[in-house]
């Protein structure tokens, strides 16, 4: 949305619990900019746009600019307090930080969007605003633009260069498979016998798989938001997909609070080393894990080139709960 079409009131920011810095009060704002972030910790989008978000903060809160995050949890392990703060310190999030548990800013806002970002003028009227990522360029200038209308006189930088490369102006970002979810409530389980609610179960992979869809193999639990790994199950147990993508994520968490360790593999093989992201480790023999210790969204596979291919994460903790895998297709101008 262009700065010129919007005549609406930016709506105050009540209703939740400021984790960092002091509560902000819309009203108290007039005669500055306001950029309101809606993210959440687990969210692959929303931690690839925080740090243009951050040197906004940096580059501009010195000139007008108020800029405040609005922590909208996805999940309910997101509602809470030391997961989130830790998230804060880990991102480097140096702005106020209010954490929307029950959704009532991001209603106020009839907001449906992770991330989503809204840009509110000196009087107080929401001037522009951006679902999901890219347009950082734009999003920048509609700030410069606040801020002269604040001060005609006011010294601002050039706009920041791109963080990545595949951020480039040229750069491509392709067709991927959608976010999957595994819970109950929206999950895509693909297993033709379907899925037991609330219970613990035995499950077979059928052996042939679909793009958009997860398959369960051995005992899983499946909740309202995740399948999890039940206690008491010593036998292997895994989850496969079929998909298209460059880079595949993972929302895992440790529900016995024990870390717990599951093993990847791609196209029939331990993940190569040089298709596996920054959260997975090898062992001597050359098997591809990643150990979860806390609720978080872990990276998992990086691969040279943007392809289709089948994923398996297999198990033997028990308490490992599985959320929803996430997948990234942007690549860098040639």
């Amino acid at each position: 949305m262009t700065q010129e079409q919007a005549k609406v009131q930016a709506p105050d920011l009540v209703g939740g619990y400021w984790v960092k810095g002091e509560p902000v009060s819309m009203p108290e704002q007039k005669g500055k900019a306001v950029l309101i972030d809606f993210w959440d910790y687990t969210c692959v989008n929303c931690i690839r746009t925080l740090p243009y978000v951050a040197e906004w903060h940096r580059r501009y809160a010195d000139k007008g600019l108020v800029v405040v995050g609005v922590h909208a949890p996805e999940f309910s392990f997101g509602k809470e307090l030391d997961g989130v703060s830790g998230a804060i310190e880990e991102l480097g999030i140096e702005y106020p930080v209010v954490m929307d548990n029950g959704l009532s800013i991001w209603q106020a806002y009839s907001n449906r969007y992770w991330p989503a970002k809204y840009l509110i003028d000196k009087e107080g009227y929401v001037r522009y605003y951006h679902f999901g990522e890219g347009n950082y360029g734009e999003i920048e200038e509609v700030v410069q633009t606040l801020l002269r209308e604040i001060d005609a006189e006011v010294e601002l930088p050039e706009p920041m260069s791109p963080v990545r490369d595949s951020d480039e102006p040229g750069a491509a970002c392709y067709r991927v498979t959608p976010e999957l979810y595994l819970g109950v409530r929206r999950g895509q389980i693909g297993n033709p016998s379907g899925v037991v609610a609330n219970s613990s179960s035995a499950y077979k992979d059928p052996g042939v798989h679909a793009e958009n869809y997860v398959y369960l193999s051995g005992d899983w639990r499946a909740d309202e938001e995740y399948v999890m790994k039940p206690y008491g199950s010593e036998t292997e147990s895994a989850v496969a997909i079929r998909y298209m993508s460059k880079e595949v994520n993972l929302v895992m968490n440790p529900l016995l609070g024990s870390t717990c360790r599951a093993y990847l593999t791609q196209d029939g093989a331990p993940l190569a080393k040089e298709d596996a992201a920054e959260d997975v480790k090898f062992e001597d023999d050359g098997s591809a894990y990643v150990e979860v210790d806390k609720p978080r969204m872990y990276r998992l596979v990086d691969n040279r080139e943007i392809g289709a291919h089948d994923l398996t994460l297999s198990t033997t903790s028990p308490g490992l709960a599985l959320y929803a895998f996430t997948f990234v297709s942007c690549v860098a101008p040639d």
